[in-house]
């Protein structure tokens, strides 16, 4: 009885021996086959790709293209070796034994990069070169690295070197520039399905074209992948039928492709209730609750591709109605809408992927996605803030005090508009003392009071721009400010000011008060502007759904710089190099440096 040959697994039986049957690696082909033809072959190369893409085969066809003699035994180095000489045949058997294949996983150590170094001295046993594969290369440790280095910069002329690696990155630089290096390119879903078509009729299994579709892109691109997927899929087939898409997604625990459409179209519709509903019906039939929002990533990624070049898309490996379905989709939803909703579900799949509990994980990321389509984008809501449908909302009384006891209606793009006009005095000034006059410095001058207030920012006086936060000023002149006085300012305001001024500037100053005709002060327009905020029907609205938040506008968290005659003393964020408003007070008993 003949013995029967044992079972060769696809990704062996059909493993490349040419370079034309490499498949998606055109321009690496084209570049070695220059080489080769003009004689310019390196000594090292470095072949770097994700697993499965075919580094170690592409290294063993090299090492037999070197090595190749041809059928007569008279040939040398060739771009299509022979595959009947002695050579040919005994590497791709993994049995020449001048074609060292290593695993760098397990041959880490310096004690093997120094006996490769060693044997490399000596020359080959039979073939041409010497060639030396290590597989994972990334795998050797810095000291086995070092220890090859002055042989692979200059390896004798009869050894050549072929590095593999997934991880090209943890490779040192020492290395990657002594040697001529190869992406392998992931292979295209287009590519995967012709190829694995003609592998199915070579092993006499038949396949929907559908179905094959679905191995390829589930390969993401590594031939190997695909052949161990399609090696399961004909095994479970039935005997003589065709192997059908649902066995295949079944098989991978995936969802129907158009499902995914309508759970997408249902959450960007709001509709929680279906899109829980579909949801349980495709993970009840097997499909994977984290395939499923990769499945929905992918729909919303084909939309936004749509959205922004509707002709130069390439629909891999779909078919036309997932085509159709993605195109009516980027009609109906903008391009924020879909980066939203990228973001929610790409979130979501991280979540699953490390939830305990993978299906309740993608069930609350589906919920947020159905309760994100009803809301505003950013750009809509600035639209709407500034275009206010109902101005009198939003205009808040006069502060206290002004003279006249009338009432300024002020909006909310002019407060927010005026609100800069005084400084205000942020946390990161440090408190520099001005410099006097006797110093080497020019004496400083103040045609307007918008030049006094950029000098003391620029040389970090925050005493003096602390008072001047709440000035209402009437007149300004040179070296002479007339302010308005109202309820809230203390008694002795008016000779802190004067005192402070002349600390930091160096110079007199008159100081007057006035009982009415003052502008609004910097904490006029900051309380106008958030009470315009804080009256509009958005901003309440928001503040209704969430009672939790808090509205700031634009002002630094912690410390709280606004409290400006605030009596409280303890701070837990306390920085000793800022001055605080509070940190100082307008009492009698405070004097100014010297």
């Amino acid at each position: 009885m003949a013995d029967i040959a044992p079972y060769r697994v696809l990704a062996r039986k059909y493993r490349p021996e040419t370079f034309d049957d490499l498949i998606g690696q055109e321009a690496m082909v084209r570049t070695l086959a220059n080489a080769f033809q003009r004689d310019r072959i390196a000594q090292a190369y470095l072949l770097t790709g994700v697993r499965g893409i075919g580094k170690t085969t592409t290294a063993r066809i090299i090492a037999r293209a070197l090595n190749c003699i041809g059928p007569d035994g008279q040939g040398g180095p060739t771009i299509k070796p022979c595959g009947q000489c002695v050579h040919c045949h005994d590497i791709m058997a993994d049995r020449d034994v001048d074609v060292i294949e290593m695993d760098a996983a397990s041959n880490n150590s310096v004690d093997n990069a120094r006996e490769i170094s060693e044997a490399s001295r000596y020359r080959p046993a039979a073939a041409r070169y010497k060639v030396y594969i290590l597989d994972e290369a990334h795998m050797l440790t810095n000291q086995a690295f070092n220890a090859l280095l002055k042989t692979l910069e200059e390896p004798p002329p009869h050894v050549k070197f072929i590095f593999a690696t997934t991880e090209v990155r943890r490779l040192p630089v020492t290395v990657l520039s002594r040697c001529q290096r190869f992406d392998l390119r992931r292979v295209s879903p287009d590519q995967l399905t012709d190829h694995f078509s003609k592998i199915a009729e070579a092993e006499d299994a038949s396949f929907e074209p559908e179905a094959i579709r679905m191995i390829a892109r589930a390969a993401d691109g590594s031939v190997r992948d695909g052949l161990s997927l399609l090696d399961q899929a004909i095994a479970l087939g039935e005997s003589g039928k065709t192997i059908d898409a649902e066995v295949v997604r079944q098989m991978l625990g995936l969802a129907d492709r158009l499902a995914i459409y309508d759970l997408l179209e249902a959450a960007m519709g709001g509709d929680a209730s279906s899109v829980l509903s579909q949801f349980g019906e495709m993970v009840s039939i097997g499909a994977e609750p984290a395939a499923v929002l990769h499945d929905l990533m992918e729909a919303i990624y084909w939309a936004t591709r749509l959205c922004v070049d509707p002709k130069g898309i390439d629909f891999a490996g779909s078919s036309e109605a997932e085509q159709r379905r993605a195109a009516e989709l980027a009609a109906r939803l903008n391009l924020p809408i879909l980066t939203r909703a990228w973001q929610l579900v790409s979130k979501g799949h991280g979540d699953t992927m490390a939830a305990p509990s993978p299906r309740l994980a993608a069930e609350m990321a589906l919920i947020r996605l159905c309760y994100a389509s009803n809301l505003p984008t950013p750009a809509d809501l600035i639209r709407r803030l500034e275009q206010p449908t109902d101005t009198s909302v939003v205009s808040p009384a006069a502060p206290s005090g002004r003279g006249g006891g009338g009432s300024d209606s002020v909006g909310i793009a002019q407060a927010v508009a005026l609100a800069p006009m005084v400084p205000r005095v942020e946390p990161s000034l440090q408190t520099a003392p001005a410099k006097l006059p006797s110093q080497e410095e020019e004496r400083a001058e103040f045609p307007d009071f918008e030049s006094l207030i950029a000098w003391l920012t620029d040389k970090g006086a925050p005493r003096a721009l602390t008072l001047l936060k709440r000035l209402r000023l009437v007149t300004f002149e040179p070296m002479r400010i007339v302010y308005e006085t109202y309820d809230g300012l203390p008694n002795d305001f008016r000779k802190k000011l004067r005192e402070e001024l002349v600390r930091t500037t160096g110079q007199l100053w008159v100081v007057e008060e006035a009982k009415a005709g003052g502008q609004m002060s910097k904490a006029d327009l900051e309380d106008a502007a958030e009470a315009s905020i804080r009256a509009h029907p958005l901003v309440k609205a928001a503040l209704a759904t969430f009672p939790d938040a808090e509205l700031r506008l634009g002002r630094p968290a912690v410390p709280e710089t606004d409290a400006l005659f605030s009596s409280s003393s303890a701070r837990d964020d306390e920085n000793p190099d800022v001055v605080y408003e509070d940190d100082f007070t307008l009492s009698d008993e405070w004097e100014p440096e010297d």
